[in-house]
């Protein structure tokens, strides 16, 4: 199983076994995917999952308008249907308790997996201003190098705050732009001075180099932990 559904704990039949056969299959998808280092969206899915199982546990927030109902009696007189609930409240939440006892350790082992290798890939990346910085950070371009490739990407960047629970936060959007091979032609400094011809507007961009020292893969790992990055090398620059 590739993903699990929002509410993948109520839905269908409320089984601790067949609850237990879904999960397993999901989180075997997963660990196959972080075998070969693709965290996203994985460990994204994988937090969400464990924080709304764990806010279920302390807060009992499952009432009975989440069991499964079956069609029992049609009144045509009074144009109305009546329901009974398929499975038994007490019978349900034994269920449920069941299913959240196991799945709870499960999905955070395996988050702690994901964990493991994003703190290995963030060891192992490396941030560093091409020329010289302009007063505005907040918007320029960042090239990714992935391992001992000579190929470089590169994106336009822009951060932009955001308030979320009375807090301030930090996003940041790309967009790729394009790539170019690294050579005694094609410098850091000279790609810069082509990315400023293509785009006039900003005659002095903020630019990034970002490199990987081991090949990882692009859409899945290396570019979504680079974004992070950059943002808190930037934040701490700004903040200095």
């Amino acid at each position: 199983m590739e993903k699990l559904t929002t509410n993948w704990i109520t839905n269908g039949l409320i089984d601790f076994e067949y609850k237990k056969y879904v999960l397993l299959a999901y989180l075997q998808h997963v660990s196959k995917n972080f075998n070969s280092q693709k965290l996203y969206p994985f460990l994204s899915d994988l937090i969400y999952h464990y924080q709304n199982l764990v806010e279920i546990k302390e807060k009992k927030s499952l009432s009975s308008n989440k069991f499964t109902h079956n069609l029992r009696k049609i009144d045509l007189e009074k144009f109305k249907l009546e329901y009974e609930k398929a499975i038994n409240e007490h019978e349900f939440m034994e269920e449920i308790e069941a299913i959240l006892q196991f799945a709870i350790p499960k999905i955070k082992l395996s988050m702690k997996d994901g964990k493991d290798i994003y703190d290995f890939v963030e060891d192992n990346l490396n941030i560093e201003p091409i020329g010289v910085l302009p007063l505005t950070t907040d918007f320029g371009y960042m090239m990714i190098r992935n391992g001992n490739k000579i190929e470089l990407k590169v994106y336009k960047y822009e951060i932009t705050l955001f308030e979320k629970s009375s807090e301030q936060f930090r996003a940041i959007k790309t967009n790729y732009v394009t790539s170019f091979t690294k050579n005694l032609h094609h410098s850091y400094e000279s790609i810069k001075l082509t990315l400023i011809k293509l785009d006039k507007s900003i005659p002095n961009p903020a630019t990034y180099l970002i490199w990987s020292e081991f090949k990882l893969p692009l859409q899945e790992t290396l570019l979504p932990i680079a974004k992070r990055e950059l943002v808190r090398f930037i934040s701490k620059g700004a903040s200095a």
